[in-house]
Formats: C-alpha cells, sequence, structure tokens
C-alpha cells in the first residue's frame, strides 16, 4: 500500500501477474516491492479490473489537477467517496510512505492527493510504513528513523493539517497493530504466495507486514463510524488494495443478497431470474404470483446474453426443482460469523415481513441498500467493525529525467524535495525531452509532448493548479512553437523556485512536527531483516 515510486535495485518478490505491453516487446509487472514502471495502463482496465477516472471525473466536487489532466487514470469504487465529499458527508483519505529513502517529486503526487481530499473535507490520515521498511527492505530502524522526519515534514509543508488529520507510524499504533491481528485470522499463506510470490524463503515478518498494510487501509474507519475511504497509490500497489478489500468483507458479521426464492442463487443466477420475475410480474392480475416452475419455462422459451448461459441453465434446473413455490424479491442476511447476539439483534431490528431459518433472514419489505446499512449497523453495535471496502485511485509513474525508470541509483533521473535548488535546476537543464534532433524539424514536425520527462514536469507539479499552463505547453510544443532549449530553461527555474520555497517551509514545519504526538527516535532493536 505505501507508495514508493523509484523503483528499488534490491530486488522484488516474484510477481502476481505480468502485463505486456502492445507488441510484446516490453514486459512490467504488478508488483508492490518491485519495479514501478507499467507497460501499457490499459491492461490495468482490462485484465485487473481498474476503472478509468475520466468516467466519473464530472462526479467529483472541484477536482484536483492530477484529476482533470488525467495523471489519476483509474479508480475501485471512487463513487462512494466522490458522493460523499459532494454531500459533506463521512469520508477519509489514507496512503502511506516506506521511508527508505527521501521523499521524491514522486511522493509529491500522493501528498498532493492526501491534503487535497482533506482539503474537501474528509478524514485525512498519513503514515510511516516503518515496519514493513524493516521487514520488507531490511532497513535499520536509524535509517528508518532519519527518513521518517523528512517524509513528515514534506508533507507538513505542502499543507497537511494535523490538528484535522492523523499522523503515525505503524510501529508505535497499537490499535493498528490489534486490528492486523484480527485481519490475519482471516487472511491464508497460499493467497500470501498467489498475489505475492511468497514462498518458504519469505520471512514471517515480511508476510506480518502485509497484514499490517490491510490494516492501515482500513484503520481510519474505527473512527467515529466506517465511512468510504480512498487510498491514493501507484498501480503497483494494487495487489495491496484487492487483498485489503477482500478482507473487509471476510470480516463482517453479515454477508447481504438479493434473493428470489428459498433456494440460494449465485449473482448471475439471479441476474436472469430477476429478468424472468419482472417480466411475468408484469402480466399479472390481482392476487396472482409468479411461481419457481412459471420463471423456468419463461427462461427456457427466451435466450438471453450469450455469457449468462450457463447461469440461465442452472437458474432453470433450480427453479423446477421448486415447482409451486412462489418466486419473491427479499434480500438475504447470512450470519457469516460473529456471535449469536448478533443474529438474534439482526431478526429484531428487521421490521416489516420476515422469514427466519438456520443461519439467514430473509426480509421482503426493504431494498438492498438498506439491507446494508442496517447490517453495519447491527455488527458494529455488537462488537463487529461494519468496514466498507476500501476504494482506490491510481497515478501515473513519471518518466526519469533521462528518459526510461526513474531509479534511486540513477540520482540524474529523479529529483529529491531535499534537492539543492541548483542542482533541481541543473538536472531539468540536463534532462531528456521529446524533442526532435534539430530545431528546424521541431518547427517543422513538432515536438512528442506524450513522451517527453520535461512536459511531465509541467503537467505533474510545476503547472500546479494553471491548467492554461500545461495546455500552453503542450500545444507550442507539438505545434512546433516550442523549442526544447527555452522549455528547459522555463521548468528549470520553476523547479529551482518550487525546491526553495518547499524547503523554507520544511524548515518552518520542524516546530510545528515537534508538537505532534510522534515520537522520531525508535526504542526497537534489530539490524533489518532480510526479505
Amino acid at each position: 500500500m505505501t507508495d514508493d515510486d523509484i523503483p528499488h535495485d534490491d530486488g522484488g518478490t516474484a510477481t502476481e501477474a505480468t502485463l505486456l505491453a502492445d507488441g510484446g516487446l516490453e514486459e512490467t509487472t504488478i508488483d508492490p516491492w518491485g519495479s514501478s514502471t507499467i507497460a501499457d495502463y490499459r491492461k490495468l482496465f482490462e485484465e485487473f479490473g481498474i476503472e478509468a477516472f475520466d468516467e466519473l471525473l464530472g462526479d467529483v466536487p472541484n477536482p484536483h489537477y492530477l484529476m482533470r489532466r488525467g495523471v489519476i487514470f483509474g479508480h475501485r469504487e471512487y463513487s462512494p467517496v466522490a458522493d460523499a465529499l459532494a454531500n459533506d458527508d463521512p469520508a477519509a483519505v489514507l496512503s502511506g510512505f516506506m521511508p527508505t529513502g527521501d521523499p521524491h517529486i514522486g511522493h509529491k503526487l500522493v501528498f498532493d492527493e492526501i491534503i487535497w481530499h482533506q482539503n474537501q473535507g474528509a478524514d485525512a490520515y498519513g503514515l510511516i510504513a516503518d515496519l514493513e521498511a524493516h521487514a520488507a527492505r531490511g532497513m535499520s530502524w536509524d535509517e528508518i528513523d532519519e527518513h521518517t522526519e523528512s517524509y513528515l515534514l514534506s508533507l507538513l509543508a505542502l499543507g497537511f493539517d494535523p490538528e484535522e488529520g492523523t499522523l503515525y507510524r505503524q510501529s508505535q499504533n497499537r490499535e493498528l497493530q490489534d486490528l492486523a491481528f484480527e485481519l490475519g485470522s482471516n487472511a491464508r499463506f497460499s493467497e500470501f504466495a498467489s498475489i505475492y510470490g511468497f514462498d518458504g524463503e519469505t520471512n514471517v515478518s515480511h508476510m506480518q507486514s502485509v497484514v499490517t498494510q490491510m490494516a492501515d487501509m482500513l484503520y481510519p474507519q474505527l473512527a467515529d463510524e466506517p465511512k468510504p475511504t480512498v487510498i491514493p497509490v501507484g498501480p503497483d500497489q494494487d495487489p495491496h488494495v484487492r487483498l485489503a478489500r477482500d478482507l473487509a468483507v471476510r470480516m463482517r458479521f453479515f454477508k447481504v443478497t438479493e434473493a428470489y426464492a428459498s433456494f440460494e442463487a449465485s449473482g448471475a443466477e439471479r441476474k436472469v431470474i430477476g429478468e424472468a420475475y419482472e417480466t411475468l410480474a408484469a402480466a399479472l392480475d390481482g392476487d396472482e404470483v409468479v411461481r419457481c416452475e412459471d420463471a423456468a419455462a419463461w427462461l427456457e422459451e427466451h435466450d438471453g446474453e450469450s455469457e449468462l448461459t450457463a447461469a440461465r441453465t442452472a437458474a432453470i434446473e433450480k427453479l423446477s426443482e421448486a415447482g409451486m413455490e412462489p418466486v419473491r424479491p427479499r434480500v438475504r442476511f447470512f450470519h457469516r460469523h460473529g456471535p449469536t447476539e448478533a443474529f438474534e439483534a439482526m431478526i429484531n431490528a428487521i421490521e416489516g415481513e420476515k422469514r427466519v431459518y438456520e443461519g439467514h433472514i430473509d426480509a421482503f419489505e426493504m431494498d438492498l441498500d438498506e439491507a446494508e446499512a442496517l447490517a453495519r449497523t447491527v455488527e458494529v453495535d455488537n462488537g463487529g467493525y461494519g468496514f466498507i471496502q476500501p476504494s482506490s485511485i491510481y497515478h501515473r509513474f513519471m518518466t526519469g529525467l533521462t528518459g526510461g525508470k526513474m531509479s534511486s541509483s540513477i540520482p540524474a533521473s529523479h529529483i529529491s524535495l531535499l534537492d539543492d535548488p541548483q542542482d533541481g535546476y541543473d538536472k531539468v537543464k540536463s534532462a531528456t525531452t521529446g524533442g526532435r534532433e534539430t530545431a528546424e524539424k521541431q518547427r517543422e514536425l513538432g515536438g512528442e509532448a506524450d513522451d517527453c520527462p520535461v512536459y511531465e514536469l509541467y503537467a505533474y507539479l510545476l503547472a500546479n493548479d494553471d491548467d492554461g499552463l500545461a495546455e500552453e505547453v503542450y500545444q507550442e510544443c507539438v505545434d512546433g512553437e516550442r523549442l526544447c532549449g527555452g522549455c528547459k530553461q522555463q521548468a528549470a527555474e520553476l523547479m529551482k523556485a518550487f525546491l526553495e520555497e518547499h524547503q523554507q517551509k520544511r524548515h518552518e514545519a520542524k516546530a510545528l512536527l515537534e508538537q505532534l504526538d510522534i515520537d522520531l527516535s525508535s526504542t526497537r532493536r534489530g539490524p533489518g531483516g532480510s526479505h
């Protein structure tokens, strides 16, 4: 879950899946501890179920410039967060930082995303993933302490309000560690092996740090009440997000589904049964009811979506076996786990017609959203968490200033937020561009801004909230009006000014950091592990 955009040279864990760019020439992976490059972002939509962010951009109040410019390109179920922000309802944002080096301009993307959500009214959480750094990267506690302060200073300098938000270190948060322990009871080594490639050589603390990250993503929901929570990360962290979403469901006392009869059906089967019911019910008069055998006959006579063929066959069989039983829409509460008192409380909480079975309850006078809300309330009232699955947003990785990947082992490829402003200036001036071989060709053909690390600096950072500047740089480049020398000169000056201002604000933030309840000197022992 931690955002660590610059790839590390200490190797990564075996990956869950591999993505190939068009043509199969460049291979990239989704690996939280390995290389942070995605060859073809479209594959993330097709193969991993990440949704395109631009499809819901219009629903986001005062969208951040990273959203407007497509830098934030994807999401998992961000709509509940956007709706909460638009309606001043409770919401939260959380992301973490593994203190393995200096904060850099890639981290600034996530800093900004946290701060923007805080400014929109969300409860904001920023965490230092020091347990992960120790277990997965082998960092000593002295090294971790040094970098922890630096990350927090940059977050504060960029505008995080600690009075309205929460900052913590994993190692110092006992409530978080208790939650991780509980989540661990619902996690299995087999899925760790499948998702992360863990094997017999993976140290146990590394596995424990993963469960701690799952707890991080659910931690904002321990305060006050469960709430929509967004995790801003790079796409390499998606395996963590998906596991956290799964664990949030597994921790729930009740599973709530729609149903049409006493038998259980899959989601696809319910879809085709619902189709039959809606059609047949529309033609009924008076006290007539749709019966299971009628729905089975209708499905046999009418073709549906080809991808639901297997579901139709299974639904027909189940409906036929149920015979004369009426088909009636209902919501079903399955008691997955939790105290018996919670099941009894649910029975009493459901108003209107209901039927109680061993292990589940059918309610006939509420819709699915009402049922979900009731299940969550009963769970929380009876000692459960009532977690809402965390959402996520994903930003594109920045290209290295030297072309290709940003790498911590190649200082010229990235800019640290601690770089001397003149060094930042020089790095930009020396950066690779998307320009043509000569000025004449540039004027004739235009530059390739879409493949230019310097243009990325404008879009991701230097233009800030000024969309006009970002658009001007882009258009002048592709039209051949802007040459690379002048473009880099402008960018270098803006970078120098940014670093000067940011470092001054970091200096001012030291007094504020000293007032916060965060111990920057760990008392833990240990030289660092090996992953």
